[in-house]
């Protein structure tokens, strides 16, 4: 099948290179004509593990293709795939803008039937909105589909090519069999492909989001309340997880969510709520207890120290919101570092893959090492951020001669109560017993 995707971002370039991968013709646009030349050269712009070996296959074999040029994609393609951004405006509420904008565009060069498919997370009623749209600019029969994303960040292409479920938001039978056509080759093992009314589908996403959101909170809650009884975090976890009403999964305490998902979602899913005159009590909760756990580490910092932090230096291991992405939107990373520095003290920062992106936004607000050792040099202690699979195994004893004092606060819970009391380490997690 021939197939235009509109945006180049992280879902965009996902989408494009799997749909490719399977054999359809893919062109994708982006207004950066930058960012199109170097796609153009072979070159990724982002960290998705897996993503380059099909996009450079691809490429090579002349089914993805790039361009600036949105006539041409409207032209070629039967099925127009909208992956853009919707971020959060001032009140909360997703930012339509680009949607609607790009369709505008779109409904001005179709000259025949199209289906027209938001990929993007966007609230309940948008799918109404593009309608209108191409309504009112044209005469052309086209369908517009909801096809909300469910990529996790890290294993995105093994999600796009073994998904879960599909689901397909549309009224239309000739644009469900397209879409059944187009998604057959990814559920050939038999997960489904939903099929449902385009507000459904809209809301769908954000509520599976929200969920995931909310059961993530409520394992921190559980957490900071075993600190004050003297109960353990994991044994907790262990415990309820075990129930398959409950499920293992998104139960590990941390310092909250962040990433382009959860925290846009769930406030853009409660603002949709205030329209519509619905108080989403337990989202606005969600939403309060993820803003304090992300600077929980501080807390325990500020506590170690009797609240003096001016002229400590710390220690980062992690900046990206979660392990195998370069990701740092909403990363508690950015949060904590804001605090320590805010307080007096100075930082070095490690990660894998996220440092570029943080050395954007902060300059030289912050220091960042080649490696994780050489970020402890001097350093008064050590602060965990992003479980990384590096950073749970590491050289202690080579760790100990670079500290100043072996204390580590850790916000992954990333090593065994018992070793670090063998080990001779101050060290503070989450939900758990305090070695000290």
């Amino acid at each position: 099948m021939k197939i235009a995707v509109i945006g180049t971002g992280y879902v965009g370039l996902v989408t494009g290179t799997c749909l490719a991968e399977t054999g359809n013709n893919v062109i994708c646009v982006d207004i950066d004509e930058a960012k199109v030349k170097k796609m153009q050269h072979g070159i990724i712009p982002i960290y998705e593990p897996g993503l380059d070996v099909l996009f450079h296959r691809n490429i090579a074999q002349q089914r993805l293709t790039f361009t600036t040029d949105l006539a041409i994609a409207v032209q070629e393609a039967q099925i127009i795939f909208m992956a853009l951004p919707t971020p959060p405006g001032g009140d909360g509420a997703a930012d339509l803008s680009y949607i609607l904008g790009a369709a505008k565009d779109i409904s001005k060069l179709v000259t025949e039937y199209k289906v027209i498919v938001n990929k993007s997370t966007v609230p309940v009623g948008t799918a109404d909105k593009v309608q209108a749209v191409f309504t009112a600019h044209t005469d052309v029969e086209i369908d517009v589909v909801s096809n909300p994303e469910f990529l996790r960040e890290g294993v995105a292409v093994e999600d796009f090519m073994k998904p879960d479920r599909v689901v397909i938001g549309t009224g239309s039978e000739k644009a469900k069999k397209l879409m059944a056509e187009l998604y057959g080759p990814y559920v050939r093992q038999g997960n489904p492909v939903l099929f449902m009314d385009e507000r459904s589908s809209e809301l769908t996403k954000y509520a599976a989001n929200s969920f995931l959101a909310t059961k993530i909170t409520f394992m921190n809650e559980i957490a900071n309340l075993c600190e004050i009884v003297g109960a353990d975090v994991d044994a907790v976890r262990k415990g309820i997880g075990s129930d398959d009403r409950i499920g293992k999964r998104f139960l590990f305490p941390g310092i909250g969510y962040g990433g382009s998902c959860f925290p846009k979602d769930v406030q853009a899913l409660a603002k949709s709520a205030d329209e519509h005159a619905y108080d989403f009590q337990i989202l606005k909760a969600v939403m309060d207890v993820n803003e304090k756990q992300k600077i929980v580490l501080v807390d325990k910092v500020l506590k170690y120290y009797k609240g003096d932090l001016k002229g400590k230096h710390f220690a980062l291991w992690g900046l990206a919101f979660k392990p195998e992405t370069d990701d740092i939107r909403e990363a508690p990373a950015l949060y904590i570092i804001d605090h320590l520095v805010k307080n007096g003290a100075t930082v070095t920062a490690f990660d894998p893959e996220g440092m570029k992106n943080v050395q954007g936004i902060l300059g030289d607000k912050i220091k960042f090492a080649k490696d994780q050792y050489d970020a402890l040099s001097g350093a008064d202690a050590l602060l965990i951020a992003t479980e990384w699979s590096v950073f749970r195994n590491p050289d202690f004893e080579r760790m100990e001669s670079s500290l100043t004092n072996k204390v580590i606060f850790d916000g992954r819970n990333l090593y065994d109560l018992q070793k670090m009391i063998d080990l001779g380490y101050y060290y503070n997690s989450i939900g758990r017993k305090l070695v000290d």
